[in-house]
């Protein structure tokens, strides 16, 4: 493994630049820590370091993957401490590269791991799944179906990243968020804030003294969340997840400290960016089923994808099923908003509506 990039001196702008390994300060007492993943998309998860008096919280904890921990072990010591200098984990939401080193690590420590309530029905669903030995995953075979694009699944089974962690990797947190609540950490007040929609359980933590909003996976500050690409069905996560993001602009203007890219200095003005690309992916929906389209997969088919705004056939089959799971969202919206007629059955289809 290389040498890594000295505290304070890893750089925060340039593309890629942000996943390099290394620690950097963002704010008096914090620092993000990219961790590395093993996929080509996201090259890295940032967990941010907040220091105290008490010792160190953590917001998120990554994926419980060798490399992972080696990398995580390394920062701690360039900023002169342990692990054992750990006291709590705030983690986001329960998706592997925010949650399963964070639940590994604080069973090890004895610290305790805290996150949202809305996770249960997601951590349930991944314990049945391991009790029932699925791995043919056909709870996501149902929603491919769903949205028309079945045709995706056995490429999934290949594509798909296998669960390499134990099951205690899942193991529940030692403390649920119920609610929107102020937590007092390492000598800060904190806002827990429940942004449901990326998952159903996502909570972002806003510090309005330092003004620097941790946000997980809710504002990413170069791309866009996926929406709808949960163990557990969520019939409506993109409704959820407009809501959650007006939740953020209610807050103020804070210092955005993404999971996956660089540190920016809005959150409001990327919230703005991520409304104006729904509304523009809500009115290209609209127009396709306008256009004969009926199922989320004949939909995605006549989307551009990407910044590059490329074909749905240019892109792998995992990403093509994260378009169809994310395109049936919009759609599921347009229909509760009454632009669209939903047609429910193994494969559910949209049209436009009958008007009188």
């Amino acid at each position: 493994m290389p040498d890594q990039v000295a505290p304070r001196d890893l750089p925060s702008t340039g593309r890629g630049a942000w996943a390099d390994p290394g620690v950097e300060e963002v704010a008096p007492g914090v620092h993000r820590m990219p961790l590395p993943l093993p996929m080509d998309g996201l090259r890295a998860v940032n967990v941010y370091v907040v220091e105290g008096e008490d010792g160190l919280t953590l917001v998120d904890g990554g994926w419980a993957i060798p490399d992972s921990r080696t990398v995580f072990e390394d920062g701690l010591r360039r900023l002169g401490h342990a692990p054992s200098d750990v006291r709590r984990f705030l983690v986001t939401h329960m998706h592997r590269d925010h949650y399963t080193q964070a639940r590994v690590l604080g069973t090890e420590l004895g610290c305790p791991v805290v996150l949202g309530s809305g996770e249960r029905p997601n951590l349930a669903s991944v314990h049945a799944d391991a009790e029932a030995d699925d791995t043919r995953q056909e709870g996501t075979r149902a929603r491919l179906r769903s949205a028309g694009a079945e045709h995706l699944h056995a490429a999934w089974l290949e594509l798909a990243p296998r669960r390499p962690d134990a099951l205690d990797a899942y193991a529940l947190p030692d403390t649920w968020l119920e609610r929107d609540q102020d937590l007092d950490v390492a000598g800060r007040r904190l806002r827990a804030v429940a942004t449901p929609g990326h998952t159903r359980g996502h909570y972002v933590f806003a510090d309005e003294a330092a003004s620097l909003l941790f946000a997980g996976d809710h504002v990413l500050s170069t791309i866009t969340p996926s929406i709808g690409f949960e163990p557990a069905y969520v019939q409506q996560p993109l409704r959820d997840y407009l809501s959650s993001l007006a939740k953020v602009l209610a807050l103020p203007d804070l210092t955005l400290l993404p999971a996956h890219g660089p540190v920016t200095a809005s959150s409001h003005a990327r919230v703005h960016e991520l409304l104006e690309h729904h509304d523009v992916r809500l009115a290209q929906s609209l127009e396709a089923v306008r256009g004969g389209a009926r199922t989320a997969w004949e939909v995605a088919c006549a989307l551009p994808w990407t910044r590059r705004e490329r074909r749905i056939d240019e892109l792998g089959p995992f990403d093509q099923a994260l378009a169809a799971f994310e395109t049936l969202a919009h759609l599921e919206l347009l229909a509760l908003r009454a632009d669209l007629a939903r047609r429910p059955g193994e494969t559910v289809e949209f049209a436009p509506p009958h008007r009188r």
